[in-house]
C-alpha cells in the first residue's frame, strides 16, 4: 500500500520539476509549442528520481541515473513526433536535477579552506569538502551519461531518421 503522502509528494514533485523545466526552456529559447515536452519530461523524471529516493531507498546517483535516462529515452521518442532536436527539451527537463546543494557546500568549503588555516577552523572541512565535490562531480557525470544514452540507444544521424510504430497520436502533432 502506498502511503498517501507519498502520492501527493510525488504529484507535487512532477508539477515542481515540470514548472523548472519550463522556466529553463523559456530561458533557452525553447519554442512555445514544445514547451509542454519539456515540462511532461522535467516533471517526469524528478519525479523518478524523487520516488526512487524516498521509497526504494536508491542511492542518489542511482536514482538520478534513472531519471535521466527515462528523460533522454523520451526526449529521442518525442523529438520524432514533434519533428524538433532533442536537446531543445531534454536540457531544460534535466536542470531539475543539476545537484545545487552539493556544488554550493563543494564551493563554500573551498572558501573556507583557502580564507583560513584548516587546523583553527575546522579538522573535518576537508574531508566534507572532498566529500562534497565528488558527490557534486558524480551527479554531473550521471547527467551527462543519462541524457546520452537515449542517443546511443537509437544510433542515427537525427531523429527524424528513428522509426516508430506507435499510434498516430495527433496532439504531438506542432504543424
Amino acid at each position: 500500500m502506498i502511503p498517501e503522502n507519498l502520492i501527493f509528494a510525488t504529484l507535487f514533485d512532477i508539477l515542481m520539476g515540470g514548472l523548472i523545466a519550463v522556466g529553463w526552456g523559456i530561458l533557452f529559447n525553447t519554442p512555445r509549442q514544445v514547451l509542454y515536452v519539456a515540462a511532461l519530461l522535467g516533471g517526469l523524471g524528478h519525479s523518478i528520481r524523487y520516488l526512487l529516493l524516498e521509497a526504494a531507498g536508491a542511492p542518489l546517483v542511482l536514482a538520478t541515473l534513472a531519471g535521466t535516462v527515462t528523460i533522454g529515452v523520451l526526449g529521442i521518442l518525442f523529438a520524432r513526433k514533434v519533428d524538433t532536436p532533442p536537446v531543445i527539451f531534454t536540457m531544460p527537463a534535466c536542470i531539475t536535477m543539476i545537484p545545487g546543494m552539493y556544488a554550493y557546500h563543494t564551493m563554500l568549503g573551498f572558501i573556507k579552506m583557502a580564507g583560513s588555516d584548516i587546523q583553527v577552523q575546522d579538522p573535518s572541512l576537508a574531508s566534507q569538502t572532498a566529500q562534497y565535490f565528488v558527490i557534486t562531480v558524480s551527479l554531473l557525470f550521471t547527467l551527462s551519461i543519462g541524457i546520452t544514452i537515449g542517443s546511443l540507444l537509437f544510433r542515427k544521424k537525427t531523429a527524424r531518421e528513428i522509426k516508430l510504430n506507435l499510434p498516430n497520436w495527433s496532439f504531438f502533432k506542432t504543424k
